[in-house]
């Protein structure tokens, strides 16, 4: 695999013309880094099919020779799933233009979209139909619906509606030898077999290419409203949690958890975000609350929660929003909390679940861990509360080496991953395995687990052509 003929390569162009045929270094860099800069592959083209048809015979053709293929769709993966590996030959398949909406039904809330389609896109067709695809992403303008489902992306939404594996009723996949499964079927119950979707939902383009889906639509919310409050402890924001579910119940959309250093960084790099409130506080929940029938209800919720989360003793102090556009940009504040840990220099990265009982404890013993062991680290921990998700980043000491410090992210991982482990929890909540978890997960899963993947992988690509390398290695 690690080296592909000119006329080999001459044969996959002719598949999808030369106008949609990459090999410059130019036109193919920016599609061999991942989004980190933590992975860097090599690649002698890339193609971009046009139809279906074309991404069949494409996989044949790799089948038949023995060429390994990258499916790429937004570029956006965070664990180094959709980077060709380095120093082999790998092609790269990229669906930009494979884009489309196919139909929109609203009366059975559903949208069949091609596997190319940008998020941003598919948010805006299911509304200009008065209804709501609620994935949410901060990449939502540039990822794409194929990886999305193929890392069963979660977002800030998935409290209310699930992940992609919930949002999804049926998938059209080319498989590996470059036959077409067609199941788009537009079915909430359908129990004739094997579910053969959820093999490919999450399987990071390692089962086939994911090239058509029929996703879930839901009405546009009548009533919404958003605050932000200040706390003293996640123990507190746990509280205002189980207090917000039981007053809200399926109204309440959004829980989401900030520490104060998370705040200060994000007001201080990303233009246009201020602290909402006067003073500091240790920890800060965003609170987002959207109702069926008006807005008036959204508002009288969100009161009583915060009165009786004061009256409780677990607000401190809150802000509530006041129009759309605060609304916004509350929620830039918390979806630009990633980007604003760059200019603070090195970043060590954990995407990880635990149980949202054990947040509090997980939080207190990975925080103790890692300051011992770094002393100065700058402990950002933020995300999805209410289904237990955290983003458990560590920001590099202030003057401190920034080589030095990303060298030391598998021993930070080890610490980190230990607790949740501990906890039951998982080293992957929302971004996949790719190639940054692969080895860890065999490390962690009970054998038979492991042995159950490699099975299903190589039934499916029995020439091992489909993204190698990546999730869990059949070698």
């Amino acid at each position: 695999m690690s080296n592909v003929s000119p006329e080999l390569l001459d044969r996959f162009t002719a598949i999808v013309g030369e106008k949609h045929a990459l090999r410059s270094e130019a036109d193919l860099a920016p599609h061999l880094i991942e989004n980190r800069g933590l992975y860097h592959g090599s690649s002698p083209l890339l193609l971009k099919p046009g139809s279906v048809e074309e991404v069949s015979a494409i996989l044949k053709l790799a089948s038949e020779t023995g060429t390994a293929v990258v499916p790429q769709t937004g570029n956006t993966g965070l664990v180094g799933g959709q980077t060709p590996r380095e120093g082999k030959s790998d092609i790269i398949i990229s669906l930009e233009r494979m884009n489309k909406v196919r139909d929109v039904d609203p009366v059975a809330n559903v949208l069949v979209v091609d596997g190319g389609a940008i998020l941003a896109d598919v948010q805006k067709a299911a509304e200009a139909h008065g209804r709501l695809f609620p994935l949410s992403l901060g990449s939502e303008g540039s990822c794409r619906i194929g990886g999305n489902l193929s890392t069963n992306a979660g977002g800030t939404a998935v409290l209310a509606y699930g992940n992609m594996r919930h949002l999804c009723l049926g998938l059209e996949v080319v498989l590996p030898t470059g036959e077409i499964w067609d199941g788009l079927r537009r079915l909430k119950k359908d129990n004739t077999g094997y579910d053969l979707r959820d093999l490919f939902i999450g399987a990071e383009g390692t089962l086939g290419i994911i090239t058509g889906a029929v996703l879930r639509l839901f009405p546009q919310p009548l009533g919404k409203q958003v605050a932000f409050a200040g706390l003293n402890s996640v123990e507190d924001a746990l509280g205002l949690f189980n207090l917000a579910s039981s007053l809200c119940g399926t109204s309440l959309t959004g829980f989401e958890l900030m520490p104060r250093f998370g705040v200060e960084i994000t007001a201080r790099n990303i233009e246009g975000v201020r602290d909402p409130l006067e003073s500091a506080h240790p920890w800060y929940v965003l609170v987002d609350i959207s109702t069926s029938d008006s807005a008036e209800t959204a508002e009288r919720m969100m009161t009583a929660l915060l009165e009786q989360g004061f009256e409780a003793g677990l607000v401190q102090d809150a802000a509530i929003s006041s129009s759309v556009a605060q609304q916004k940009a509350l929620w830039h504040m918390r979806e630009s909390m990633s980007e604003a840990q760059k200019p603070e220099g090195g970043s060590i990265k954990h995407d990880v679940s635990v149980p949202v009982s054990a947040i509090p404890a997980f939080m207190h013993e990975a925080g103790e861990a890692v300051m011992a062991a770094m002393p100065g680290a700058r402990i950002c921990a933020f995300g999805h509360m209410g289904d237990g998700n955290i983003h458990y980043n560590i920001s590099q000491p202030v003057g401190a080496d920034k080589q030095a410090f990303l060298e030391r992210w598998h021993e930070m991982n080890h610490i980190v991953h230990g607790f949740v482990l501990a906890h039951g929890g998982s080293i992957s909540a929302e971004h996949g395995i790719g190639q940054l978890k692969r080895d860890e997960l065999a490390s962690i899963r009970p054998a038979i687990e492991m042995e159950l993947m490699r099975r299903i992988k190589r039934s499916f690509d029995p020439a091992g052509i489909m993204n190698p390398g990546k999730v869990v290695n059949i070698d």
